[in-house]
C-alpha cells in the first residue's frame, strides 16, 4: 500500500519515527519538581543535605532541559505546521522561561546555608514548577488537540 501524506505535523527530530523532544523533556520536569520538594524539605528541616540535593537536581534539570530544548527547537524551526499550531509559540517561550528561572535558581542555590534556599531559592523553585505546569499543558495540547507527532498506523 502506498504511503500517503499524513495530516499531522511530523517532528523533524525523531528516532524511528518517535519524536525526541517529548522523550527528553520528562527528565527536567522530574528534576525541577524534585528540586521544589527538596527545597521545601530543607526549609522545614534546615538539613544542608536537602539544599545540596536541590542544587544538583537544578543542574541536572538545566542540562537535560537544554538538550530537550535543542530538539524541540529543531522541530519548531524546521516545521511550519508545528509553528502554526496555536500553543506552539507560548509553549516554546514558556519552556525558555523555565530554563532561565532554573538557571537563576541554580545561581541562588550556589550560596551557602539558609540563604541558598530561603526565601528566593524556594520562590524560584515554585515559580519554575508553576510555569512548567503551564508549558506541559500547552505541550499536551500540541499532541492531543493539534496532533503534533501523532502518526496514523497502517
Amino acid at each position: 500500500m502506498a504511503r500517503t501524506h499524513s495530516p499531522h505535523p511530523e517532528p523533524t527530530a525523531s528516532i524511528a519515527g518517535h519524536p525526541i523532544h517529548p522523550m527528553l523533556v520528562q527528565f527536567p520536569i522530574v528534576c525541577f519538581t524534585l528540586a521544589l520538594v527538596t527545597d521545601i524539605t530543607y526549609w522545614q528541616t534546615a538539613n544542608l543535605m536537602w539544599a545540596e540535593f536541590s542544587a544538583w537536581l537544578l543542574l541536572a534539570g538545566i542540562a537535560l532541559g537544554a538538550l530537550a530544548a535543542v530538539f524541540g527547537l529543531i522541530d519548531f524551526v524546521f516545521n511550519q505546521d508545528i509553528r502554526n499550531a496555536g500553543p506552539a509559540w507560548p509553549h516554546a517561550i514558556g519552556n525558555a522561561i523555565v530554563l532561565v528561572l532554573a538557571f537563576l535558581n541554580n545561581l541562588v542555590h550556589a550560596r551557602d546555608g539558609w540563604t541558598a534556599v530561603v526565601p528566593w531559592g524556594l520562590t524560584l523553585s515554585a515559580l519554575t514548577v508553576a510555569v512548567m505546569l503551564v508549558t506541559a499543558w500547552l505541550g499536551a495540547s500540541l499532541v492531543h488537540v493539534h496532533s503534533v507527532g501523532v502518526r496514523d498506523h497502517e
